[in-house]
């Protein structure tokens, strides 16, 4: 193997890293992908040119193998959505990672950081970037840090926020921040910077500013998205929205929760754009689009339903870095299971149930499943309107609706994990296994593990609603099933 073109890339299942990864591999680099758990990179379609370790750069000593014989790191791990400690946790991350990087003789890191002018006052997020950048540093590994503003993509979070809102709302209320100016990129150019970094000596060591053609209000933003889709918005200025209640209008209104949107928000207050052409000088050959253009790809991805990567992907989108209980069936796990012989190969079954959730819908009482979506925003949960990354793919570590896919085996089995709000922990399997005569059995179980008295008042108060619910879902998979083409 040579090391010389060996890269590691952290955050493999977040947006930019499950991006960057195939364009290393088409770019002829030995790519390791150092992941918290392997099996959430189930369904990548790189998976098998990849080398795979599992570490947390919040345990050292779990990075040790990974970085071993490793010539450049990609850093794009962070940590805003587990908690108001995030900074803390950043930092700490950082150090263990730039540590371990020095002591295995990586000779560069690469880091996607925040723009912003370090001399003003910045956003608790945006300095927790470049504070992480600073402590890379501290290493003694030479770093190059990229720092961009709002990334443009399919399934970007900027991109998901700017949709939403335009999408949804006719007459937006437009708070002070909308008028803050930044420099939006597309994530191509992002990858394109990315990349092209491991063959420009001269990035080693420098922090670079990067950002499209356009300098924008964040309103800017919103026409130009109403404009590529041909809808009239109207923007109402008012005095005053504080960042904590316009994250709520987010939460309401965007599939992303206000714990992400209000770190997010209060880096609105900056300006973010490009203030040097270090960019340029050093990447002469990289030609960064305009808005909309940005936009209109990102558009596109979305109508063919080409959607690399999401920003729900990343475990922190939901839940922190909690790890994945394993279904048991041990005392106090209550599972009720349905069975349904299918005049349909397994095959044909496993599609039926693998597409469920965001278009498609639930297929009994779908009504149902949306105001529960609906109550869980409110309380403050992830809700409904994640949807899906792919209509008709999926993989572990999606997000569908308020589940997350936890396993999935193609053409036999999908299961979920609840990650709405629920006093307990609660799964969704579906399995289709052949039978005799072309057909197949399809096997329905929802399992719950109740926390304390109130979960298990939570499951049966709602028994009768899911049992109609859960009955209704297994005879409309049935029906699907048997109505799909087969091969």
């Amino acid at each position: 193997m040579n090391s010389r073109r060996t890269v590691l890339v952290t955050g493999a299942t977040g947006y930019i890293g499950g991006r960057l990864v195939p364009r290393l591999l088409e770019a002829g680099y030995h790519v390791r992908c150092l992941v918290r758990d392997p099996s959430r990179l189930q369904g990548r379609p790189w998976l098998t040119q990849v080398e795979l370790h599992s570490g947390d750069c919040l345990r050292p000593e779990t990075l040790t193998a990974a970085l071993s014989g490793v010539n450049a790191a990609f850093y794009l791990v962070h940590s805003m959505a587990s908690g108001p400690d995030f900074e803390q946790r950043d930092v700490l991350a950082a150090r263990n990672f730039a540590g371990a990087a020095k002591a295995a003789g990586v000779q560069r890191i690469l880091y996607l950081g925040g723009l912003g002018d370090p001399d003003t006052a910045l956003s608790a997020h945006l300095r927790s970037r470049q504070e992480t950048g600073a402590v890379l540093r501290e290493s003694g590994v030479p770093v190059t840090e990229f720092r961009a503003a709002v990334i443009v993509g399919s399934g970007s979070l900027s991109f998901e926020i700017i949709r939403y809102l335009t999408e949804r709302l006719p007459v937006m209320i437009c708070p002070r921040w909308l008028y803050t100016r930044a420099q939006p990129i597309a994530i191509r150019n992002v990858l394109d910077y990315l990349v092209a970094a491991l063959e420009t000596p001269a990035s080693t060591g420098q922090v670079i500013e990067i950002g499209g053609t356009d300098v924008l209000t964040y309103g800017d933003m919103l026409r130009g998205y109403a404009q590529a889709r041909g809808l009239k918005r109207w923007l109402v200025p008012v005095p005053v929205l504080t960042p904590r209640l316009s994250s709520y209008w987010v939460h309401l209104v965007t599939p992303v929760p206000a714990a992400i949107a209000q770190p997010l928000i209060q880096g609105l207050r900056n300006d973010v754009v490009v203030r040097d052409d270090s960019a340029r000088r050093l990447f002469p050959n990289i030609h960064p689009m305009n808005y909309c253009t940005a936009v209109r790809l990102a558009l596109k991805n979305l109508e063919t339903g080409h959607v690399e990567t999401a920003w729900s992907d990343a475990l922190s989108s939901s839940q922190g870095d909690v790890t994945p209980v394993q279904l048991t069936t041990q005392e106090g796990m209550i599972l009720e299971r349905r069975q349904r012989v299918v005049s349909a190969p397994a095959e044909a079954v496993y599609r039926s149930f693998s597409q469920l959730g965001g278009a498609t819908g639930w297929l009994c009482l779908d009504w149902a499943w949306q105001l529960r979506g609906a109550l869980d925003r409110l309380l403050g949960g992830v809700g409904m309107r994640r949807g899906r990354r792919d209509p008709c793919e999926v993989r572990v570590g999606d997000a569908v609706d308020f589940w997350r896919v936890e396993a999935v085996e193609p053409g036999r089995l999908m299961r979920l994990r609840a990650e709405m709000k629920v006093p307990g922990r609660a799964w969704l399997e579906f399995r289709a296994e052949p039978q005799e005569a072309g057909r197949a059995r399809l096997t329905q179980t929802a399992f719950f593990a109740s926390r304390g008295l109130t979960g298990l008042l939570y499951w049966y108060l709602l028994y009768p609603i899911h049992a109609v619910i859960f009955s209704g879902m297994v005879k409309a998979l049935a029906r699907r099933a048997e109505k799909l083409p087969t091969s």
